[in-house]
């Protein structure tokens, strides 16, 4: 677990550095541009049809006394936003994690190789389409698991516990994948990814309980609600910067593992 550390430390030192600083600024950009259009034609109908749903069945009342008893009686006014908001916002990660991909890794890859593993060979096991399907088949679940726990709203305490760990296994399967993309084989992704496994998932997991923090502006209740616009931009850009350094994060551990193991390469099978 030093190399955690290590790693994290390093992490830090990179993310102060203006370039890091400076690259969330044009996936930010894209996000604001997607998400104000899908905003704008999206959130009025999906509250509409949530509105419609509750009166259906019955749900409103039913809801009432839920948060009635947990003293949280005021949010039955913006229920139905509250829980229109709560729906877009893996779309909202998901959006994020993509751009971060697509947009800063490869610079994150050339500032940390560049810097400290100028000597590491490129063996190019991955690619942006392989990034992308890595990040789209994992936010599938992700998605399932989210809407499963929605109800833990309710109880933040057990939900500030339960999505920093689903953060963690979404950060782990994707930032992995990116950090090692560019130098590693298929099969030393492959190998490395399986011998570090519970340290990836550690660093996934602090970087889970990280992204976990932009979600508090969506607690704020009515005034979330009515500065939803303000909310949103702030918080795609607190997941943007958090996924940098999550990328710088993972970038100098895989890279340090990477260059480890080809120091002590696997015994070949016959």
């Amino acid at each position: 677990m030093q190399n955690v550390f290590v790693s994290l430390g390093r992490a830090v030192v990179s993310q102060l550095h203006v370039r890091m600083l400076l690259l969330t600024l044009v996936p930010f950009a894209v996000s604001v541009v997607v998400w104000g259009i899908v905003l704008w034609l999206t959130l009025q109908p999906l509250i509409d049809a949530l509105h419609g749903w509750f009166s259906r069945y019955d749900a409103f009342r039913q809801a009432r006394g839920v948060l009635q008893a947990i003293g949280a009686d005021t949010l039955t006014a913006v229920l139905v936003p509250h829980i229109a908001m709560w729906m877009l916002l893996p779309l909202m990660i998901l959006s994020s994690l993509v751009f971060v991909g697509v947009f800063a890794m490869p610079a994150v890859t050339r500032h940390v190789a560049q810097r400290h593993y100028p000597e590491l060979e490129r063996k190019r096991g991955g690619s942006v389409a392989g990034s992308v399907w890595v990040a789209l088949s994992s936010f599938a679940l992700f998605v399932v698991l989210w809407i499963a726990t929605l109800p833990l709203m309710l109880l933040p305490p057990v939900a500030f516990l339960v999505h920093p760990l689903l953060w963690g296994w979404l950060t782990y399967r994707v930032m992995s994948y990116d950090a090692l993309a560019d130098h590693a084989s298929i099969e030393e992704r492959h190998a490395l990814v399986s011998r570090h496994r519970w340290p990836l998932l550690a660093i996934g997991t602090v970087a889970g309980a990280l992204g976990a923090v932009p979600a508090v502006l969506w607690l704020g209740g009515v005034l979330a609600v009515i500065f939803f616009p303000l909310v949103a931009a702030i918080s795609i850009w607190l997941y943007l910067l958090v996924f940098v350094f999550s990328g710088l994060w993972f970038q100098h551990y895989c890279l340090d593992a990477l260059a480890a193991m080809r120091r002590t390469p696997l015994p070949q099978t016959l």
